[in-house]
C-alpha cells in the first residue's frame, strides 16, 4: 500500500480499528453547562456562539478534545484550541462524556438562517468556485455542495451556521489565532487568501445554505 493511500485512509479515519461510540441519550444529560451558549438542542440563539446541532460527531469530538487540551495551563503555545469562555469547563469530563455530548448534538437538527441577498452572488462564487487564480479551492470539496461536510473525514457541517461565528473563525484562521486545522494548515492557507469582504460574503452565504 503506497504512502498516499495510507495517508488518505488515516485522514478519513478508516484504519480498521474499533472506535468508541457516543450515546446521544446519555449525552443529553451531560450538556447542562452547554445550553446557556449553545441552546438546549444545539441551535445557539446567540450569533457569536456556534450552532452545534447536526454537526458531525467526529468533528465535534475533535473540537471538544482540542478545547479541553487548549484550556490546560500547561498547554504548549499553538496546541489545542483556546476559547476563553470555555476555559476549564471541560476539565471534569472524561473521553466517554465527550463522546456522548458529541453524539447528542450531532443527532439534533440544524436550524437554517438566511443569507444577505446583496452578498449571495459573491459568497456563492467563493463557496462553489474558490479563488483559483490564488490557488484557493472551492469550499465544496471538503464541506459538500450543501454545506453538510464530510463526516468520515471529520470535515465540519457549515450550512446554517451563524454568519458572525463563521466570519470570526475564518478571520482567526487567517490571522493565525486559531491553529487546530492540522499539520497541513488547510484552513489557515485558505483563509489567508480571503479579504474582509470575502469573509463577510462567504459567512453570510453559509448562514443560508442548506
Amino acid at each position: 500500500m503506497n504512502k498516499v493511500l495510507v495517508s488518505l485512509l488515516l485522514t478519513l479515519g478508516i484504519t480498521g480499528m474499533a472506535h468508541a461510540a457516543g450515546d446521544a441519550q446519555a449525552g443529553q444529560g451531560k450538556v447542562a453547562l452547554c445550553v446557556a451558549c449553545h441552546g438546549t438542542d444545539g441551535n445557539s440563539p446567540l450569533p457569536n456562539f456556534p450552532k452545534l446541532a447536526g454537526q458531525g460527531e467526529k468533528y465535534l469530538l475533535k473540537q471538544l478534545k482540542d478545547i479541553k487540551a487548549g484550556s490546560s495551563p500547561t498547554a504548549a503555545p499553538g496546541t489545542g484550541r483556546k476559547i476563553l469562555e470555555m476555559t476549564a469547563m471541560l476539565d471534569s469530563y472524561n473521553d466517554q462524556d465527550l463522546l456522548d455530548i458529541a453524539a447528542y448534538f450531532s443527532s439534533q437538527k440544524t436550524a437554517v438562517g438566511f443569507a444577505d441577498p446583496a452578498l449571495v452572488e459573491h459568497g456563492e462564487r467563493l463557496f462553489r468556485g474558490g479563488k483559483l487564480e490564488l490557488g484557493m479551492p472551492a469550499c465544496t470539496g471538503c464541506h459538500a455542495p450543501n454545506g453538510a461536510g464530510i463526516e468520515a473525514a471529520a470535515y465540519p457541517h457549515l450550512g446554517g451556521q451563524h454568519a458572525a461565528y463563521t466570519a470570526k473563525q475564518l478571520t482567526d484562521f487567517r490571522e493565525g489565532d486559531r491553529t487546530n486545522d492540522g499539520d497541513a494548515q488547510i484552513m489557515r492557507s485558505i483563509a489567508a487568501k480571503l479579504s474582509n469582504k470575502d469573509i463577510e460574503a462567504l459567512a453570510s452565504y453559509i448562514q443560508g445554505l442548506h
